[in-house]
């Protein structure tokens, strides 16, 4: 958690967020260069988008289409109103595309991933994140949900599974198995590395022993609630 100086040498004040710090580590392992300019598609409040410019001191614009802002994020991030399909941004503009848990919200998802590639330069990097849709549990981690709600909203999930229509186009908050968001991103990048066990390790440090007997006993992809990947277009 690092607060950044504004060009008057006013300190903006730091926001912390642990999942995406530990993405930015993730990301800045592979990363040939530390990028200076970042998008945020599907920012949210803004919180993500301005921890990553305070982790890596970068220019960061994050778009959403619903502009209901943090003041905090504000300070630190160009935050706007914006549509994943269709960027208002030049081409090869981005050294760093990131996307947490928007794809599955999206319909035309593969058109949002077009733009993306579109908006980010050769060389550059990329980070997407959604749901697991191969989970047997989900929301353990949302931090904002009372017990209540996460299982109200498992059990929903399960009714709609046994209905045949636990999908992103039937409403559900599916995401997608590690198969088919490798393919969508294999298609449009042409390279990606799936990188969710690395994320849970360092994300649930406490953990990590139960975390490598699940990924021995090959239950990574049904215990582990979200699927995340990273590449070089």
């Amino acid at each position: 958690m690092t607060s950044i100086a504004r060009e008057d040498g006013r300190q903006l004040p730091a926001l912390s967020e642990p999942k995406t710090e530990v993405i930015a580590h993730i990301i800045r392992r592979r990363a040939q260069a530390a990028p200076c300019r970042i998008l945020v598609v599907g920012c949210g409040d803004g919180v993500e988008a301005a921890v990553l410019a305070s982790t890596f001191r970068a220019q960061v614009v994050g778009i959403d289409i619903s502009p209901d802002f943090d003041k905090r994020a504000m300070q630190l991030a160009e935050l706007r109103a914006g549509d994943a399909t269709a960027l208002e941004f030049p081409d090869q503009s981005f050294d760093l595309v990131y996307s947490y848990h928007a794809l599955e919200h999206i319909p035309e998802y593969m058109r949002a991933l077009t733009e993306m590639r579109r908006v980010l330069k050769k060389r550059g990097s990329y980070c997407v994140g959604t749901p697991n849709r191969a989970r047997i549990v989900g929301y353990l981690g949302s931090k904002e949900a009372t017990v209540k709600q996460k299982i109200s909203w498992n059990l929903a999930d399960w009714r709609m599974r046994l209905r045949g229509e636990f999908r992103n186009e039937c409403g559900a908050h599916a995401g997608f198995t590690s198969a088919e968001l490798s393919a969508a991103l294999g298609s449009v990048f042409g390279s990606c590395e799936e990188v969710t066990f690395e994320y849970y390790t360092l994300l649930y440090r406490r953990h990590a022993l139960a975390l490598r007997m699940a990924k021995k006993l090959h239950l990574c992809s049904a215990l582990l609630p979200s699927v995340y990947f990273v590449g070089a277009f």
